[in-house]
């Protein structure tokens, strides 16, 4: 059989090839340059996460969860990021393991609308801190560290918590001054009582600030915030400072997504090494990545229902009135769960509390 001998290229077939092969070239070169741009971007947020403590004797092991949650109240947590927020007053002495929690919160992150509601636990609550003892809620962290308070939270409250964040709540100062301050408005008293809190925090801190002369919106400065987010003795004691907290937070939230990537990359120097938390890398990754399409939405506190004894050395609780009722908004509140019904724990805590202070549903203001 004979062989049909091969015409030669045209010239215009053969610069066909040339630009074909010079397209592909480009290509392969677009996708190099685009792989090595999301590695040094990986590498980036790796590398700043690493300032971040990772608490490597956390065991999710011990994390308690009640049993008898309803299979349908499960499923609507499921659909949630459920993570326990702790701020420590330890004077920046970088102890993030231990210490009384003046600062309790539950966040909760809706996985499709990325809704974040915050319910800040009274510090003074009285619950059971573990194994049957009954007294202040930050006692929790206190004696067992990050586990014993999020089973703190998880026994008392029927919720999942696997994950947590600490921060000593000083490093506020030097967050709020990078944002370029925060508006929050006061009232005299407010005013007045900040100021010893300013003296105490700029001694910490060695940063100046300035008294604010009254009641009035301003633009706060880092020790301005942090002071009056500390201020308690003013009417609504501990209930409106744990809301003074939630205002601050919310003031920052807000700042720093309208904030340019220079300031976020300031704070992120600025602040990380103030953290402590559960999470990996990977999961602070994960998290991150969808950090602008986060939105604060309802912040409360709880117990809804309240009441103050005192008792005895265990000084002067916030009471729930009862546990029972509060549980059941929380839930309400953070899930949008109306079909959600009490453990057997929950119930057994809630009669013990009643039991011990007097207090029942309908007694709370």
């Amino acid at each position: 059989m004979s062989k049909v001998a091969k015409q030669p290229l045209t010239k215009k077939q053969r610069a066909a090839i040339r630009k074909k092969k010079r397209q592909q070239k480009i290509i392969v070169l677009v996708i190099e340059i685009l792989i090595l741009l999301l590695l040094a971007v990986v590498f980036f947020f790796v590398l700043k996460l690493s300032k971040i403590q990772k608490d490597s004797n956390f065991n999710e092991g011990n994390i308690e969860v009640n049993e008898g949650i309803s299979s349908e109240s499960k499923e609507i947590m499921s659909n949630y990021k459920s993570i326990a927020l702790f701020g420590l007053d330890n004077r920046s002495n970088g102890n993030l393991s231990s210490g009384r929690s003046d600062v309790i919160m539950v966040a909760t992150i809706n996985n499709e609308t990325h809704e974040i509601k915050l319910a800040s636990v009274y510090r003074d609550t009285y619950l059971d801190t573990g194994n049957g003892k009954y007294r202040k809620c930050n006692a929790a962290y206190s004696d067992g560290g990050p586990e014993q308070a999020i089973n703190m939270l998880n026994t008392n409250l029927d919720l999942d918590i696997t994950d947590y964040v600490t921060v000593d709540f000083n490093a506020v100062v030097e967050c709020v001054d990078l944002l370029g301050g925060v508006e929050v408005t006061i009232t005299d008293d407010e005013a007045v009582l900040m100021r010893g809190y300013m003296d105490e925090i700029s001694k910490l801190t060695k940063k100046e600030s300035q008294y604010l002369p009254g009641a009035g919106t301003y633009n706060m400065d880092g020790v301005q915030a942090c002071s009056y987010a500390r201020i308690r003795y003013t009417a609504g004691d501990d209930y409106k400072r744990a809301e003074r907290q939630r205002t601050v937070i919310a003031a920052m939230v807000q700042k720093a997504q309208r904030s340019d990537l220079k300031t976020v990359n300031k704070l992120i120097d600025a602040v990380f090494s103030d953290i402590k938390t559960s999470f990996s890398n990977t999961d602070l990754i994960a998290l991150a990545a969808q950090i602008f399409n986060y939105k604060l939405g309802e912040t409360s506190g709880f117990p809804f229902e309240k009441n103050s004894i005192t008792l005895g050395s265990k000084g002067s609780v916030v009471v729930p009135c009862d546990l029972e009722s509060n549980v059941i908004q929380l839930h309400q509140f953070l899930y949008n769960d109306m079909q959600y019904t009490p453990t057997d724990r929950v119930r057994e805590n809630s009669f013990k509390i009643i039991s011990d202070t007097g207090f029942r549903q309908g007694d709370g203001f």
